[in-house]
């Protein structure tokens, strides 16, 4: 499959990105992710991989759409099922001194 990632065309396929992969120790994951093999991997990092192109140069959404055009599975940003309460600036002076030591 023909793709454009940074301006610059590949040609790929999912056994071409299945060996490209093979040996590559995965990197922890913390935002958006392709599913490659058994293996979890960082959309950057597959993208720094396969296109051996500095990850500033291409955006995770473009190795993102060509990930997924091959049949890879891909998982974008973990949503928050519960929005968090941000303390007020009271309650998070509280927290930072702590409780008071028992005398």
């Amino acid at each position: 499959m023909r793709c454009v990632i940074a301006r610059f065309p590949f040609d790929l396929t999912k056994s071409g990105v299945l060996d490209s992969m093979k040996g590559v120790k995965p990197e922890e994951v913390v935002g958006e992710s392709v599913i490659i093999g058994r293996r979890t991997y960082p959309v950057m990092q597959v993208g720094q991989v396969i296109t051996r192109q500095d990850r500033r140069d291409f955006s995770a959404g473009e190795v993102l759409r060509a990930m997924t055009k091959l049949g890879f599975t891909c998982r974008g940003l973990p949503q928050n099922t519960a929005p968090t309460r941000a303390a007020d600036p009271f309650q998070h002076a509280s927290a930072m001194l702590g409780t008071p030591a028992a005398a």
